[in-house]
């Protein structure tokens, strides 16, 4: 079912829709839209989060003039169903497929793809699974390797086939979000966050991201990897794999920010300013806007 959207504002302006997946599932999405856009952005929140907290980053790309549109993720922010929780292994992959394409379908150009920490792994994994073909991706702190122990990891494996739906406490520490005491202020008090996860989501976590370090060197697309070094949430020695492994494909860019914690979009300044003009930089040496 397509979007259908809701109170359309003036440019730039957040509006919300709802969109149905095959199985029912209503996701609910956020619109920045822009007339006369050189190119649109499809946003992928992380873990806990929800597309709300990108209202700052679509702006940026606003300015910039670009076209955004974020969604929560099945069992997160105002998308409705258990916390953390999945019906299928796969199932968010195949929900950013179908809200990519609904996405493309209304605009005359493919939108590029932005994924973070979670939300990065889904957007890679869907881009090395061929189900979406954006013109570019970007990927901010992806969860590609994680700092749980193999005993544990290989615990979610086993819960994930005997007790798919258990909910669990996720244990992130929100002091490593950022060095912004008011970006982790914020979170805290955020009504729509969470912090839980099922057996089965730290699976697709866990085997995912160690599938797309396998795979890195079949990258066939434009990326830009902004990995924070200083990243207590995600070990960035992923994002290191995946980077050696991925140059041979000659598509890969990637920053390192050493003092700079998970979420680089929402870090304190001068941090935060010099992620973006790395983003900005790389963004126009990209073609993101040619027409179907």
């Amino acid at each position: 079912m397509r979007a259908a959207l809701q109170n359309r504002p003036a440019d730039g302006t957040e509006h919300t829709s709802w969109l149905a997946m095959a199985d029912g599932q209503p996701l609910f999405l956020r619109d920045w839209p822009l007339a006369r856009s050189r190119g649109a952005v499809l946003l992928v929140h992380g873990l806990g989060e929800h597309g709300g907290r990108y209202e700052r980053l679509a702006q940026w790309f606003n300015q910039r003039g670009y076209a955004v549109r974020g969604y929560d993720q099945r069992g997160h922010g105002q998308t409705p169903g258990r916390r953390g929780g999945l019906r299928h292994g796969d199932d968010l992959l195949e929900d950013l497929a179908t809200v990519y394409h609904d996405y493309a379908n209304g605009l005359p150009y493919p939108p590029l793809l932005l994924g973070h920490s979670m939300g990065g792994l889904v957007a890679l994994r869907a881009v090395l699974d061929g189900r979406v073909a954006p013109p570019a991706l970007v990927l901010s702190s992806p969860a590609l390797r994680s700092w749980e122990s193999p005993r544990m990891i290989a615990l979610a494996r086993l819960l994930a086939r005997l007790a798919p739906s258990l909910p669990l406490r996720s244990g992130l520490d929100f002091d490593q979000l950022s060095h912004d005491r008011q970006v982790v202020a914020d979170y805290r008090r955020d009504p729509l966050r969470h912090g839980w996860i099922t057996p089965r989501l730290a699976d697709f976590i866990f085997r995912d991201g160690a599938r797309c370090i396998a795979d890195a060197a079949t990258l066939a697309l434009p990326t830009l990897l902004l990995v924070a070094d200083s990243d207590g949430l995600v070990d960035p020695a992923g994002s290191r794999a995946f980077a050696r492994k991925a140059a041979s494909s000659g598509r890969l860019t990637t920053r390192f920010f050493s003092t700079l914690y998970h979420e680089l979009f929402n870090e304190a300044e001068p941090g935060r300013g010099q992620v973006l003009m790395q983003l900005g930089d790389w963004l126009g040496r990209q073609d993101v806007s040619t027409p179907r």
